[in-house]
């Protein structure tokens, strides 16, 4: 969608709008097919969906909202994470529910976003299809956060090129199904608080970083194919 009041607007967010809004998945990299593949016939599809919302910071880089979620909540707790959650019958699509756990989770609302496209899905190993929304914030002052204490304990935003340096990385290799990957770790120093952000999340922002700024990160990423197309082994007895 065009933003409106151009001329009062970040000429660079303007610009990264127009063309976010041409970008198209990969087809290797947006297969259902694929990531359909080995998943029990009996398990439940589910789909979730996070904002990566972008907005102008002060000295003109381009920076992204992350929160901590709350140490209370029963899974990932105290992971750094983007605003999202699982979609729920009313929504309409992927935008919807994306737009709608940011609003609850830290209070940011809809109409400050302008949704410029939808990158490619990730897949967790439970069976999770997680769409990346990417929106982008104009006006930052307008928007006045009220984060949710149930879900979020900290709310913050790094600098997006940053999942694109080797600048505060660390990586760690595992294994899965005898699948060998990377996980990536981005420390980031906010005032006296000090975050982590790694996994799926990372792996969403290297993307996002990579499409934004029409670059590869400046180290070997090596993604688990599960991420964006489940191996092929039989997942049945999982």
């Amino acid at each position: 969608m065009a933003p409106e009041n151009m001329g009062e607007k970040s000429q660079k967010l303007i610009s990264l709008s127009r063309r976010l809004s041409l970008y198209e998945p990969p087809p290797h990299l947006n297969n259902p097919a694929r990531r359909q593949h080995g998943i029990p016939k009996s398990a439940k599809p589910k789909r979730a969906a996070v904002l990566i919302c972008i907005f102008e910071g002060t000295d003109g880089e381009l920076r992204v909202i992350l929160t901590k979620r709350s140490s209370q909540l029963s899974s990932h707790s105290g992971e750094v994470a983007l605003p999202g959650g699982k979609r729920e019958e009313g929504d309409a699509d992927d935008i919807a529910t994306a737009l709608r756990e940011a609003k609850e989770e830290i209070g940011l609302d809809p109409s400050l976003v302008d949704v410029v496209t939808v990158i490619e899905p990730y897949m967790t190993r439970f069976h999770v299809t997680v769409v990346p929304v990417i929106g982008v914030l104009f006006d930052k002052k307008a928007f006045n956060p009220t984060p949710d204490a149930n879900e979020v304990e900290s709310l913050f935003d790094v600098p997006l090129e940053m999942f694109l340096k080797n600048e505060n990385r660390r990586e760690v290799e595992d294994v899965w199904m005898g699948d060998k990957f990377l996980y990536h770790f981005f420390d980031y120093q906010s005032g006296e608080k000090g975050f982590t952000t790694w996994a799926i999340t990372a792996a969403i922002l290297i993307r996002a970083a990579t499409i934004v700024y029409q670059r590869p990160p400046a180290f070997l990423e090596r993604r688990p194919t599960f991420w964006n197309g489940i191996p092929d082994k039989d997942l049945s007895k999982l």
